[in-house]
């Protein structure tokens, strides 16, 4: 009887998978069902990422009925021993479009004696496959965004309804008390989908508990963009319609790491590499502890450090604070976010950084500084976000600011103009 193994990534669930489906059909409804667990990545990650990861495993193996094989160790050595374990026809993949997947599977692809079969990616349009009449890939968002939307997608597919899932020796599961994985994902979504008409109005406040929070699903493919287009498709409001296009720069940033593999950690822009930047020390630990003496930026870092979240008006915030009031590098700050984010997705992470350090693709003006106070006013009016996440706010106990504001954003302007 023929086995197929399904290797889950970044797509921890059983609907709408066409590489699940893939599998079912190579092994005749058989399948062995597998997820490593990379030191390389795991070890870098922060608790609360362990922590929801952790507890979408244990979602995903209900679902197989406590038969998906969880093995640590090098993918190489893990995907290569269970292939030969269990005679496999064909190891099943959604492809991965950034850096080390991209290594990682070729190196795994090469250790097999059966085919490694890539169907599929997290994506509702797969990197390069928009592309500009000169045939490379945009560096803009608007246009880009009108060709995604003309390339389209196909339909959600439902999940296979009859596989035989195979046991196999496998490794003890990570703890976890998160409730995570493909229904807790699609609940999450259904529910949003009641408020998703004032998403215009509302998504810049981090005091209104009002955001989807669903890049925590999509990092880890508990639910498809194909899932989430398809329900939007049947919304008509402008809340939609933003939504959708912040579903659309997210495959940007993917579709601009994949044409750029060393923007992870390096400026699209090349001249930035000529920017003079300072080196990391107390005041980035500062930034790091929530204790710059700003309180929007404090309560985010906080935010960040207690629960692997923080509200994207914040991100963006706190990284313009760090790079052009520290004047620290944004792959500092890039690291940081990817080391303690539960969504922390590498193409959205450092491309995004580069939006805000006006060093990427159709990046914010450099001269476009972010105002910490002025933002807070702005955007938490009432000041309850920062008080939930800075107790001791008002009182001795609390930090003076460490720059100041205006003096900082000359010094930025003056690094910038040095490199025009």
């Amino acid at each position: 009887m023929a086995t197929a193994v399904m290797w889950f990534r970044r797509d921890l669930r059983l609907a709408d998978n066409p590489a699940l489906l893939d599998a079912v059909a190579a092994g005749d409804g058989s399948v062995v069902g597998l997820f490593v667990l990379d030191p390389l990545l795991w070890d870098q990650s922060g608790g609360p990422r362990r922590e929801h990861l952790a507890g979408s495993l244990r979602s995903l193996s209900e679902s197989l009925g406590g038969r998906l094989v969880v093995r640590r160790g090098d993918p190489v050595e893990v995907v290569r021993a269970l292939a030969a374990e269990v005679d496999a026809v064909s190891v099943h993949i959604s492809a991965d479009y950034g850096p080390y997947g991209r290594r990682r599977d070729a190196a795994v692809e090469k250790a097999l004696r059966c085919p490694l079969v890539s169907t599929g990616s997290p994506y509702a349009v797969a990197p390069g496959r928009v592309l500009t009449q000169q045939g490379s890939s945009y560096r803009v968002f608007t246009p880009y965004f009108h060709a995604w939307l003309e390339h389209g997608w196909r339909q959600p597919v439902d999940a296979p309804p009859d596989i035989e899932w195979v046991d196999a020796k496998g490794d003890r599961l990570p703890s976890s008390k998160v409730v995570a994985g493909e229904g807790a994902a699609r609940d999450q979504w259904e529910a949003y989908l009641d408020e998703v008409a004032e998403y215009g109005e509302v998504r810049d406040r981090p005091d209104l508990d009002a955001t989807s929070r669903m890049s925590v699903p999509l990092k880890y493919g508990e639910i498809h963009p194909r899932t989430m287009l398809a329900d939007l498709a049947r919304r008509r409001s402008a809340g939609a319609e933003g939504y959708r296009r912040e579903l659309a720069w997210r495959e940007f940033c993917a579709d601009l790491l994949a044409g750029h593999p060393d923007a992870a950690w390096k400026p699209l822009r090349p001249e930035f590499d000529k920017m003079e930047y300072d080196e990391p020390g107390d005041a980035f630990d500062a930034w790091c502890r929530g204790m710059t003496g700003y309180p929007i930026v404090d309560a985010g870092m906080r935010e960040l450090a207690s629960t692997g979240f923080m509200h994207n008006r914040v991100r963006m915030v706190v990284a313009s604070f760090l790079v052009k009031d520290l004047h620290v590098h944004w792959k500092f700050g890039a690291r940081w976010f990817m080391q303690n984010l539960v969504d922390g997705d590498l193409a959205s992470n450092s491309l995004n950084w580069q939006w805000v350090a006006g060093c990427g693709a159709d990046a914010s003006p450099y001269f476009r500084v972010f105002n910490p106070s002025t933002q807070a006013k702005k955007f938490d009016p009432d000041g309850e976000y920062q008080r939930r996440w800075i107790p001791e706010l008002g009182t001795p106990d609390y930090p003076e600011p460490i720059v100041d504001h205006a003096e900082a954003r000359l010094e930025a302007l003056r690094r910038y103009d040095a490199i025009r």
